[in-house]
């Protein structure tokens, strides 16, 4: 895939439905429904890093807290600076452009993680203790995004991703400052959450484009035992989550009687113990879990059905992803089986398992070794500064890497066994195939790896993708051929693995087959599920080398050629007609 964004609305063409005439959406028993009563399944995606920045989007390590983050770069940039790298990175992070490609391609849903502090002064900060101070940025905010997703057709849940205080001990995912209370030990934190959530839903109570409020996300917290069980998983009663979720639904049905609310559990939103004992406290309800690095089978949404099916209530989604494709395959196969919508973490940040990718560049990569420890000293401000700057254009779309696998294996794999071609490979004298430029399609139809996707919570142990990290996100490992600029190979080839390229053959002729590798192992192409050439050895050593078959005959047409790793440990680069 090029470094540079491709054709955004000609990925997927799709109707675009209007929401408004719809009506807003309610829950039916297990389901959600439109105002018609027919079920709607989402497919979504969250805005991660837009509003509210976590370290490890950023590739930073330790003090990852956004408020972490923001004094980083104070202590290099002027305030003024500061605040124009922030005032870029919100203008540009999440654009009308992002809503319709998603609609494009063939999403229906958008969760955007909110930061109170867009919308409200923290609680310390009040001029008048308990008083509210409301901020118009958030607001203005939300309602661009809610007008972009009405133009396109796409449903909205407001998620809040950072409450008052911090939801938790995982400090990154709320900003937490953790040296201050948590929202679990101020009341004027709890006062302030209940209060913009009862102020959101007084200016969208009317709003059919929102689907919902996602009141709180991922709480995690300990209340019977911070010390053994500062997250909340060994919770038997989870009262004072309950406590305040019943407050804020009070408070939004105090002003909105119709839109559906949302709830998550404790242990990032998994553990609902003594949560559920009396029923449900609304009729219009949806119990939200998230969902990662385990199992895609029926076991890890077990406990999710059995309340569905023992509350009549719809389950959703409403956070998963930071894995293969694969892995994403196969859990959108088993939500949707289920009838269970999904709404996938993040649309972007830096890295190759989202849709899109954020770019970095020289100078911020260099800030990052120095704030990661890698380097001693800290790049000169004026390097930081633009560095930095140029990181909160390449947020807009225009300057992102659209990663079509992503894509392609969240919306047409999970109902699809079939292998398409990821680039338009043409055999002809003089062409070549880049090894990473294998067919779109699942493990199994367009290429077989042995190490496809991270189960590290079910397996106990590590386990990866693509081990390269770069270019795509199944579960071949393509790495980086620093030797040439914008080049990948396949590397960590082992037993039994193949590659699969569909093509076309401009010429009935016999062609000589070039194979580029380096490394000990031996290879086989066949065509159509037949030996197209001999077992091929390939060399031990580092230097690139072209391994060559004459005489291939291939008639003119499209076929299926299949690189097959009879013995692993080679890298391989392309392979030349």
């Amino acid at each position: 895939m090029k470094k540079y964004v491709l054709p955004l609305l000609l990925l997927i063409a799709i109707t675009t439905q209007k929401l408004g005439a719809q009506g807003i959406l309610h829950t039916q028993g297990e389901k959600i429904v439109n105002d018609r009563g027919e079920n709607v399944l989402f497919r979504g995606i969250g805005l991660g890093g837009y509003m509210l920045q976590e370290g490890y989007m950023l590739h930073l390590g330790k003090d990852g807290q956004q408020h972490k983050i923001r004094e980083r770069i104070a202590r290099l940039l002027t305030p003024a600076q500061t605040q124009e790298f922030y005032d870029t990175w919100l203008a540009h992070h999440t654009t009308k452009a992002d809503i319709d490609s998603l609609k494009a391609w063939g999403f229906n849903q958008v969760r955007l993680p909110m930061h109170f502090n867009l919308y409200t002064l923290p609680a310390d900060k009040e001029p008048v203790p308990g008083q509210q101070t409301w901020l118009d940025k958030g607001f203005t905010m939300t309602d661009s995004l809610v007008a972009w997703c009405k133009a396109a057709g796409i449903y909205l849940i407001l998620d809040l991703h950072a409450a008052p205080g911090g939801q938790g001990n995982d400090l990154n995912i709320s900003d937490r400052d953790g040296d201050k209370p948590s929202l679990w030990q101020q009341v004027a934190d709890q006062d302030k959450t209940v209060a913009l959530w009862k102020k959101l839903a007084t200016r969208y109570a009317h709003e059919a484009t929102i689907a919902g409020y996602d009141l709180l996300n991922e709480p995690n917290w300990g209340f019977d035992n911070q010390e053994k069980d500062p997250n909340g998983i060994g919770e038997k009663t989870n009262g004072p989550l309950k406590a305040l979720l019943v407050r804020i639904t009070e408070a939004i049905r105090s002003v909105d009687k119709e839109h559906i609310i949302i709830i998550e559990g404790n242990a990032w939103g998994n553990n609902y113990n003594g949560m559920l004992n009396d029923g449900l406290w609304d009729k219009n309800m949806v119990l939200s879990f998230h969902k990662y690095w385990n199992n895609n089978d029926t076991a890890s949404i077990g406990h999710m059905l059995r309340y569905r099916q023992r509350l009549q209530v719809p389950i959703w989604l409403g956070e998963t992803g930071e894995n293969s494709n694969t892995w994403f395959t196969d859990a959108i196969t088993l939500f949707e089986s289920n009838n269970i919508g999904w709404s996938w973490w993040p649309l972007k940040k830096l890295g190759i398992n989202n849709p899109l990718q954020i770019p970095s560049n020289k100078g911020y990569d260099a800030l990052v070794d120095y704030w990661n420890g890698k380097r001693s000293t800290p790049p000169d401000a004026d390097s930081a500064y633009h560095a930095l700057l140029e990181l909160a254009n390449a947020t807009d779309i225009r300057h992102n890497i659209v990663h079509r696998d992503v894509i392609d294996a969240m919306i047409r794999q999970p109902h699809s066994l079939e292998a398409i071609a990821f680039k338009a490979n043409i055999a002809a004298p003089g062409t070549t195939i880049a090894a990473a430029d294998y067919d779109l399609g699942r493990n199994g139809v367009a290429y077989f790896d042995k190490d496809s996707g991270n189960y590290r919570i079910s397996t106990g142990h590590a386990s990866v993708g693509n081990r390269g990290g770069v270019y795509r996100n199944d579960g071949v490992d393509i790495y980086n051929d620093t030797a040439h600029t914008n080049a990948y190979y396949v590397g960590h080839t082992e037993d039994g693995e193949w590659l699969q390229y569909n093509i076309t053959v401009t010429d009935t002729r016999n062609y000589a087959l070039q194979t580029l590798v380096r490394g000990e192992g031996q290879f086989q192409w066949t065509e159509n599920g037949k030996a197209l050439t001999p077992p091929q050895s390939s060399p031990a050593g580092t230097a690139w080398q072209a391994v060559s078959t004459t005489k291939v005959h291939l008639v003119k047409g499209r076929h299926q050629l299949r690189l097959q790793v009879l013995k692993g440990g080679f890298d391989f680069a392309a392979l030349k007609f």
